[in-house]
């Protein structure tokens, strides 16, 4: 999974591996923390530094495995939530990079393994890619709002392969992304920012044989802010 130093990505991990998973850990910085947590309750793990914008490299990140069940793509930045017209084309990019072509290039790099066992695909999304945003950028908004039709497309076309493709929308979830940024409990109903394992949860049960049935499903953890 990709991601996984922090946050989101490490919840996932540290509740994929509770489960009973073996992991590959992948993050522009290293998971030793997430590592080391996950070894220290037993479980099994490894970890590399990955720029998942460089294809070349996602690629051969996994050129060394044999089998793969499940693919987490939590890799993501916020970026600047600038109006349209203050934000450079390098901080576009940037985070279109990232958000967007990184989970891509992840899960093109991981399909012929997915193909053979019919894995589960699972892409952090976010609300602000199904409502326009809460407080983030056009760039933001825009990245994850094109990866949720993006798992659509795969849920549809590697059907056939048995993969389900699924995302989860966290809404404001308390972690270093979001800090400083304005962000409390009232944006919404349930009074409260989102804890990283409340989409962990999510996430995982996503990744399991209880999902499935379900592809093409981009799931809501947003504490009633939006009620799709």
């Amino acid at each position: 999974m990709t991601g996984a130093a922090r946050g989101i990505g490490a919840a996932i991990a540290r509740e994929l591996s509770a489960g009973g998973a073996d992991l590959s850990l992948f993050d522009l910085t290293e998971c030793c923390e997430t590592a080391e947590s996950i070894r220290d309750a037993g479980g099994e793990v490894t970890y590399s530094v990955l720029d998942v914008t460089d294809r070349a490299s996602v690629t051969r990140a996994f050129d060394d495995f044999d089998h793969l069940d499940i693919l987490v793509t939590s890799a993501g930045v916020y970026g600047e939530p600038a109006d349209l017209g203050e934000i450079d084309a390098d901080e576009f990019d940037r985070v279109m990079g990232i958000n967007l072509k990184g989970s891509l290039w992840t899960v093109a790099a991981a399909l012929p393994l997915l193909r053979k066992s019919g894995g589960n695909i699972v892409c952090v999304g976010s609300a602000a890619g199904k409502v326009g945003g809460v407080a983030s950028g056009p760039h933001y908004v825009a990245s994850k709002g094109a990866l949720h039709a993006a798992v659509k497309w795969l849920a549809r076309t590697e059907a056939a392969h048995g993969i389900v493709a699924n995302a989860v929308a966290p809404g404001a979830i308390d972690t270093d992304m979001i800090a400083g940024k304005g962000y409390d409990g009232s944006y919404c109903p349930l009074g409260r920012l989102g804890t990283a394992q409340d989409v962990a949860g999510i996430a995982a049960f996503l990744a399991s044989p209880g999902a499935a049935y379900m592809t093409g499903a981009v799931v809501d953890v947003n504490g009633g802010f939006f009620m799709g």
